[in-house]
């Protein structure tokens, strides 16, 4: 029987790569228009936080109004700006402008936008967070080698959310829970008082 050597320390959380629609901003399907974009509620609350604890934080977006024809690549920036102007500054921007049929590596499930985020702010994917809204974004997440957090909005399938390895209820909880490393169990919390968790020493 082997013996038990010291338990490994834990990593900390070096950035969190966000689903621009859905998750930070309200989902205006194919929008151009800068001036539509919303941020979530508690948005501006959780990045923040994690900003203030010395975590990258990054937008990722799935723009296939692009390959379709509805946007172009100037729309498509405009309203990142926007997002950027509202919520930011971010460390990068990751954008997959791809049809579901085309093919690329880069659109979720497939891992390839995460993998690009990741390698433009020089962060491992194991010290990497990903939370989106949908399965695809958890999976992307998993396949990169990433840990992944789901937070269910109205367009979350029920068994998404029941095949998620971690759960959220809003986007300021899921910051919380990252704050002193790698998600943990399912269903996460961080009943701190919130100010607490705004001032408490990031080590």
């Amino acid at each position: 029987m082997r013996p038990m050597g010291p338990e490994s320390p834990v990593r900390p959380v070096k950035a969190v790569l966000f689903e621009r629609d859905g998750t930070l901003v309200e989902d205006v399907p194919d929008s151009a228009d800068p001036d539509r974009v919303r941020p979530v509620e508690g948005a501006r609350e959780a990045l923040a936080l994690l900003r203030g604890h010395g975590i990258r934080t990054g937008v990722l977006t799935h723009r296939s109004g692009v390959a379709r024809g509805l946007l172009t690549d100037a729309d498509m920036h405009r309203v990142n700006h926007r997002v950027d102007e509202l919520l930011g500054p971010f460390d990068v921007f990751a954008v997959c402008p791809h049809g579901p049929d085309d093919g690329c590596h880069c659109r979720s499930p497939r891992p390839g936008m995460v993998l690009w985020a990741a390698g433009r702010i020089c962060t491992r994917p194991a010290d990497l967070v990903v939370i989106g809204d949908t399965g695809a974004d958890v999976e992307a997440a998993r396949r990169a080698g990433c840990h992944g957090i789901l937070v269910p909005t109205g367009r979350t399938r029920p068994e998404e959310t029941t095949r998620a390895d971690h759960v959220a209820p809003d986007l300021l909880t899921a910051a919380r829970a990252l704050l002193d490393g790698p998600p943990r169990g399912r269903v996460l919390a961080d009943e701190r008082p919130i100010q607490e968790a705004f001032t408490a020493d990031p080590g």
